[in-house]
């Protein structure tokens, strides 16, 4: 492979907004919910370099072929990897392509295959981009992929702030995390937060039924929430993180209290894994698909401590990404904590954004 970008290439990313910008010179785009990935291709070879500069070539081999296919002879197009389906994208299926056997890989690529959705091009020809603006990168993007048929696709974008409100509030449904907000006049700068992202923001009460210590074994790094189905069961659906060292001391005072006799009458018992657990079998959650040596044990607390996390939206029946600790509520009853207080955001067919 002999191109002007060669991998690997660390993506540009964002920072969190609020809200989107006000005035002339923003491009925005949907905010896809999937694998970020760099596709380099030089004539017959093809790369699929992802955030973390690891390949994931060998685990979307449907995309390889259609990709080449697609994209210019010789380029490096920047983008997300998806999977769409009737109810929207779906980022649990997408985890499950992360798999050492190529047998399985093979099968889930016929079952669930997925999509890649162009947004920017770092190179064309013998042209490396990055240095020049996002609204000439567009333009080259919009011609080199002009008739680009499924599974891949050019992601919808406006400079209009009116249209990008509007997908904010009705792309949800779909899936989509938010909306991307980008300068036009903004060179690529990979590993930089040179862009907006603007995500959905919801709060919830939610019980705290455990926690892991904070990786440096200073103090509490995550709390593991839990919220009742109809019948009453709890189940894990999610953390909450990002704690300052000051805070992660304060949690443990604070949590102390539900230690005791914790794990007695536990709902999570059987995952065992826990400190003084008496089953081998792992914690709630599954292992780390991107670092089998993370230490996932953790400590049960009796559930009966709630808590009011800040969330961005659900993927099945668990928070997509963690939450943000806004208060604990002495004041709620654990039982009050179901999923019947979650928004359940209307539908959105991916059809309408584009022929997904």
């Amino acid at each position: 492979m002999d191109l002007p970008v060669m991998p690997p290439v660390k993506p540009m990313l964002a920072k969190a907004a609020d809200r989107l910008p006000e005035g002339d010179g923003w491009h925005f785009e949907p905010k896809w919910d999937g694998f970020r990935c760099i596709v380099f291709r030089d004539g017959d070879e093809l790369e699929l370099g992802s955030r973390n500069e690891r390949p994931l070539t060998r685990y979307f081999p449907e995309l390889v072929a259609a990709l080449s296919a697609a994209l210019p002879d010789r380029g490096v197009v920047d983008g997300e990897i998806v999977i769409a389906t009737p109810d929207g994208l779906d980022f649990d299926a997408l985890q499950q392509r992360i798999h050492p056997a190529a047998s399985r890989v093979d099968r889930l690529a016929a079952e669930t295959p997925a999509s890649f959705v162009a947004f920017d091009l770092l190179a064309l020809d013998d042209a490396d981009l990055m240095g020049r603006p996002l609204a000439e990168r567009r333009a080259l993007l919009e011609a080199a992929l002009a008739g680009v048929r499924p599974p891949v696709h050019l992601t919808p974008a406006t400079t209009d702030r009116a249209i990008a409100e509007d997908w904010f509030v009705r792309f949800e449904g779909a899936g989509l995390d938010g909306v991307m907000a980008k300068a036009l006049d903004g060179v690529y700068t990979p590993d930089k937060r040179s862009q907006l992202k603007v995500k959905h923001q919801r709060t919830a009460d939610v019980v705290v039924a455990g926690y892991r210590r904070h990786k440096s074994g200073d103090g509490i790094g995550s709390l593991l929430l839990g919220l009742h189905d109809d019948g009453g069961r709890l189940h894990h659906v999610g953390v909450a993180t990002s704690f300052t060292a000051r805070r992660r001391g304060e949690l443990v005072d604070e949590v102390a209290p539900y230690e005791r006799d914790a794990l007695a009458d536990h709902p999570w018992r059987g995952w065992g894994g826990a400190a003084g657990g008496a089953e081998p079998t792992r914690m709630p959650g599954a292992p780390s698909r991107w670092n089998a040596k993370k230490d996932l044990s953790w400590h049960p607390l009796r559930p009966e401590l709630v808590a009011e996390v800040a969330y961005e939206h659900l993927q099945g029946d668990r928070f997509r990404h963690a939450t943000r600790l806004v208060r604990f509520r002495p004041d709620r009853d654990p039982a009050s904590c179901t999923y019947g207080q979650l928004d359940h955001v209307a539908p959105y067919e991916l059809h309408q954004i584009f022929d997904l």
